[in-house]
């Protein structure tokens, strides 16, 4: 019966205003927002998850739709700034692990010759690279992408479509999430930054006890397998944690 009742314009109008929320989002949101996908196939993401919302939220989008030509500018721009802030609050917490991705690769020793990154166009170690690539993946398997879609429909009640926009509650909602972000991900870290700290002393203490053997040189190659052998047996419970941590996470969202 609502569509029936709209207008043809007012129905675009609406449909325009959730995708510039649901778009935003996906634009910034894990795994859809990779390089690695071709444009094209994003927007026409974007375009069929905003159709597949407009039913949902009809009603609380429509009375926007009739707005004021620069009344509807503003609410356009701030349904976009709204659903990059939620992509943002998605994705920080890999921001977070893609950063000690690369601090686990510098304390085993893996950091030179970095290779493509998943997640963005900058170059990756080869250890970071394989860990944010298998958290992505759980990101996925444990439908966690739909935790973002459910948020992003949730947040039509608590973020209505009325162009106001209040900073200071976003402010305090970025600092929150990347506090937790940060203090879950150094827990993923930890035993790495444990295993540099422990290994580097003991190859400084032989270096002074045999000044004129080049212990690093020789210590190397143990270090570098100590490095994998820690990842070999803590990959699991590393991504196990991940996913659970992201996972309570957004379903609080």
């Amino acid at each position: 019966m609502m569509l029936q009742n709209l207008a043809l314009s007012d129905m675009v109008i609406a449909a325009f205003l959730v995708f510039a929320r649901v778009g935003a989002c996906l634009l910034i949101m894990p795994g859809i927002s990779s390089p690695r996908i071709p444009l094209q196939v994003r927007l026409f993401l974007a375009l069929a998850c905003s159709l597949m919302v407009v039913p949902l939220v009809l009603k609380q989008v429509t009375p926007a739709a009739n707005a004021a030509p620069l009344v509807l500018m503003r609410i356009i721009v701030i349904e976009a700034i709204v659903g990059a802030l939620i992509g943002i609050l998605a994705r920080m917490y890999f921001w977070a692990l893609q950063f000690m991705a690369n601090t686990i690769a510098m304390a085993t020793g893996y950091s030179g010759a970095p290779g493509a990154g998943i997640e963005s166009e900058e170059p990756q170690a080869a250890i970071a690279t394989i860990v944010t690539f298998s958290a992505l993946l759980m990101f996925f398997i444990m439908d966690l992408h739909l935790e973002v879609l459910r948020a992003l429909l949730s947040s039509y009640s608590a973020i209505p479509v009325d162009g106001v926009f209040q900073p200071a509650t976003a402010m305090v909602n970025l600092t929150d999430t990347l506090s937790k972000a940060f203090f879950s991900t150094i827990r993923i870290a930890a035993p790495f930054i444990v295993f540099a700290v422990v290994v580097n002393i003991a190859v400084g203490l032989i270096n002074k006890l045999t000044p004129t053997i080049p212990v690093y040189f020789i210590s190397m190659p143990f270090v570098l397998a100590g490095g994998l052998m820690l990842l070999y047996f803590t990959m699991p419970d590393l991504l196990r944690f991940f996913t659970s941590e992201t996972g309570s996470y957004l379903r609080n969202f």
